[in-house]
C-alpha cells in the first residue's frame, strides 16, 4: 500500500472550553498531546503523510480545505447527546473516507441505554435498567436494590464516584439528582453487577448489508467472522487510589503508579469464560454496527454470568496509558501496528 495523506482528527483536552460550574471530570474524554502525536508517529512509520485537524466548530471548513485522503478519527465532539457523531456526519457528508464507526452506531454507543436497548432485543445479557429524567420518577417494579447510577451520555468512568452504588430509597433519588443536575442529562439507573470487571478490544469490521465477506490483507490476523480478538483484560479496583468502582479518577493514573487499579492482562479466568468474552464481544460489536476497532466491558453478576455493561467505539489510543493499548501489547501487538491496521480495516472498507 502507498502512503497517504492521513489526519489525525480529535479534539485536544487545552482546546475544549468548559463552563464554570462543569464537573471535574468534564474533560476525562478528550485526548492529549501525547495520544496525538503517537498516532502520527506510528502512521509516518508506514510511510503516511500524517498530521492533526482540531475536531472543532471550524472543522467543516478545515477539512474541505486540507483535502486529506482519509481521516484517522478518534474526535469526541464538544456537545450533545450524540457528540461522538459529529464529525463522522461531517465528513460522510463531504465525501471524505475515516476510520471508525460512521454516524448512527457512534450514537448509539454513546447513549448507554439506547445501546442496551440494541443488546436486549437481539438477545445479548445486559443488566436490568431504568432511565430516569427527574429524581421523583417511580422506580419499575422489576429493578431491586442494590443499583448502579451513571449518566447515560458520558465515557471514561465519568459521573461515577462512591454513591453511585444505592441501596436504597433514599440513596437512588439523591445520586439521580446529583446526575441529572451534574451532568445536565438523563442518569442510567442499573441493577449492580459484583463480580468481576473485564474489557475486551477487537479490530474488524461488521459486514453492512448485501456485503459480501471481505478477503483481509492479514487474514493470518483475523478470525473467520473477520476480527481479531486481544486478550481479556481484567480491572481490579481493589487496587489503588479508588476502591470498588473504575471511574476517571481510576483511569487516570500511570499504569506504575501505586493509585492505579490492577490491570490483569491476560486475565485469569477459565477458557470457557474467556470464549463467551469473546463471542459476546463480537456480538455486541455488530448489533451497534461497529467498524475498524472497539472495546467491551464486562461484569460478572450476582450469578457468575457475563453482562455487558457498554461499549467504546473510540477506545482511547494513548500510548502511555489506555485500555485499548494494555491488550494490544498483551497480545503481542505493537503500538505502531495497532495504529496502521486500523487504518488499513478502514482502507479495506473504503477500497483505497
Amino acid at each position: 500500500m502507498s502512503g497517504l495523506r492521513v489526519a489525525v482528527v480529535s479534539n485536544r483536552k487545552y482546546q475544549v472550553r468548559v463552563e464554570a460550574d462543569a464537573p471535574p471530570d468534564a474533560l476525562a474524554e478528550y485526548d492529549s498531546e501525547v495520544t496525538v502525536e503517537g498516532i502520527q508517529a506510528a502512521l509516518r512509520t508506514a510511510g503516511h503523510d500524517a498530521f492533526f485537524l482540531e475536531a472543532d466548530e471550524a472543522f467543516f471548513d478545515v477539512v474541505r480545505a486540507a483535502r486529506p485522503d482519509i481521516c484517522f478519527n478518534i474526535a469526541e465532539g464538544l456537545r450533545g447527546d450524540s457528540r461522538e457523531s459529529h464529525i463522522p456526519a461531517i465528513l460522510e457528508m463531504l465525501g471524505i473516507p475515516y476510520t471508525g464507526a460512521r454516524v448512527l452506531a457512534n450514537a448509539l454507543a454513546l447513549d448507554k441505554a439506547a445501546a442496551k436497548m440494541v443488546w436486549r432485543e437481539s438477545g445479548l445479557p445486559t443488566a436490568p435498567f431504568q432511565l430516569f429524567h427527574h429524581a421523583g420518577a417511580p422506580l419499575a417494579p422489576d429493578m431491586a436494590f442494590p443499583l448502579f447510577v451513571k449518566p447515560v451520555h458520558e465515557g471514561s468512568g465519568m459521573g461515577i464516584n462512591a454513591n453511585s452504588i444505592v441501596h436504597d430509597e433514599a440513596e437512588l433519588r439523591a445520586q439521580v439528582a446529583w446526575v441529572i443536575t451534574t451532568y445536565r442529562q438523563p442518569a442510567l439507573v442499573e441493577t449492580f453487577l459484583p463480580g468481576r470487571e473485564f474489557t475486551v478490544g477487537l479490530l474488524g469490521n461488521t459486514l453492512l448489508p448485501g456485503q459480501a465477506p471481505r478477503r483481509r490483507l492479514r487474514s493470518d490476523f483475523y478470525n473467520a467472522r473477520g476480527f481479531h480478538l486481544f486478550p481479556v483484560l481484567e480491572l481490579d479496583t481493589q487496587r489503588g487510589a479508588v476502591k470498588g468502582i473504575y471511574n476517571a479518577e481510576a483511569k487516570s493514573y500511570a499504569l506504575d503508579d501505586d493509585n492505579a487499579p490492577g490491570y490483569l492482562c491476560p486475565a485469569d479466568i477459565p477458557a470457557a469464560l474467556r470464549e463467551t468474552l469473546f463471542d459476546m464481544t463480537m456480538l455486541a460489536f455488530e448489533a451497534l454496527g461497529g467498524l475498524d476497532l472497539g472495546r467491551v466491558d464486562f461484569r460478572l453478576g450476582a450469578d457468575g454470568q457475563p453482562y455487558i455493561v457498554e461499549i467504546n467505539l473510540l477506545p482511547g489510543l494513548n500510548p502511555l496509558v489506555s485500555d485499548m493499548i494494555i491488550v494490544s501489547r498483551a497480545g503481542g501487538v505493537p503500538y505502531e501496528l495497532l495504529i496502521n491496521e486500523v487504518l488499513n480495516l478502514a482502507r479495506e472498507r473504503y477500497k483505497i
